[in-house]
């Protein structure tokens, strides 16, 4: 089957100071893809450069592939056609994603007026379905309310329902569930998950939490400096991760079962882009890295059982059964 979305050496750099080196990634038809690492990764920029959505300073090189349309460099016509209606992005601050001064009836039929032609009767009516399919109570009733008439938990759902209102084959759901509590958290996932199922829909879920990314992905990206350093499926990453940064961030979680221990923080913090240490951009912070490591940037390669990885001295491919339960007690309970 053929891939709903190609990323091919993707590279963004601002005011000359690259940012993204070379990320390459599909999306299936369908499938449900994480993309994960500490806040300075990458990941946010990687599909707002793909979606045309950075500012004019931005300087975007690569392949986006949306069937037969290139989308880098497309004019802005054929970017408005594919924004909300053949891809959709959710952000992570709804609040600021709403208009305040508009009333959330008319957003929506706006933007049900723009992908998908309906007006009046017909888009009152779809926009009280959407309502209702992602869970707002009472959608008739607060058809004409404002956007800070809702919770935090509400407005996310609308978003997502905003998102809906094209059809989109790919949702981008760019740290949904940030700014929510945990039990709220927990329903916005669970909505998500739903959503993919019913309609058939790929999703791109960007976080730094895993146990979400556990929840509602089939495979994982781990991104870092720009750069996706380990790629496989949940169960590959989650049991037996072998990049040590994707080690390094399971050890950092604490568990919720068995005896209490300290937490196993990675030393240091995501290098800025303007000085990134030679070689690998990891092996500052690394304690498998060898005197190698400070010269040789590792490619992205594919492994014997199935994954991607970017290291020169990677985990054995044999964990310990430690390990296992260790990802399981950590993110899965």
């Amino acid at each position: 089957m053929a891939n709903l979305v190609e990323i091919r050496d993707l590279r963004v750099a601002f005011d000359g100071v690259p940012v993204l080196h070379g990320v390459d990634l599909e999306v299936a038809p369908g499938e449900a893809l994480g993309l994960v690492g500490e806040s300075g990764c990458g990941k946010s920029v990687t599909w707002l450069a793909a979606l045309g959505l950075l500012p004019s300073k931005a300087s975007v090189t690569g392949r986006v592939q949306l069937g037969e349309t290139d989308l880098t460099g497309a004019p802005q016509s054929a970017l408005e056609t594919v924004r909300g209606g053949r891809i959709a992005m959710i952000f992570q601050d709804p609040s600021s994603a709403l208009n305040p001064v508009l009333k959330i009836g008319r957003q929506l039929c706006e933007a049900l007026r723009l992908h998908r032609g309906l007006t009046g009767a017909a888009a009152k009516t779809e926009a009280l379905r959407l309502m209702d399919l992602v869970g707002i109570p009472d959608a008739r009733g607060r058809f004409r309310l404002y956007p800070h008439e809702f919770s935090g938990g509400q407005c996310q759902r609308l978003m997502i329902a905003m998102a809906l209102a094209g059809e989109p084959d790919l949702l981008i759901a760019d740290e949904p569930t940030t700014a929510l509590d945990a039990t709220i958290q927990a329903q916005i996932l669970d909505l998500l998950a739903r959503l993919r199922a019913e309609m058939n829909m790929a999703t791109v879920f960007i976080s730094h939490d895993l146990g979400a990314v556990a929840q509602v992905c089939e495979r994982v990206c781990v991104m870092y400096a720009g750069r996706i350093v380990e790629q496989g499926s949940v169960g590959q990453l989650f049991e037996h991760p072998r990049h040590p940064y994707t080690r390094g961030l399971f050890d950092a979680l604490p568990r919720l079962f068995g005896p209490r221990t300290a937490l196993v923080p990675i030393p240091g913090t995501v290098p800025d882009p303007r000085n990134l240490p030679g070689g690998c951009a990891f092996q500052p912070r690394c304690a498998h890295a060898q005197p190698f490591c400070q010269s040789a940037l590792p490619d992205l390669l594919p492994q014997r059982d199935g994954r991607k990885l970017a290291c020169a001295y990677p985990l054995p491919e044999r964990g310990q059964g430690g390990e296992r339960q260790a990802a399981r007690e950590g993110v899965f309970q």
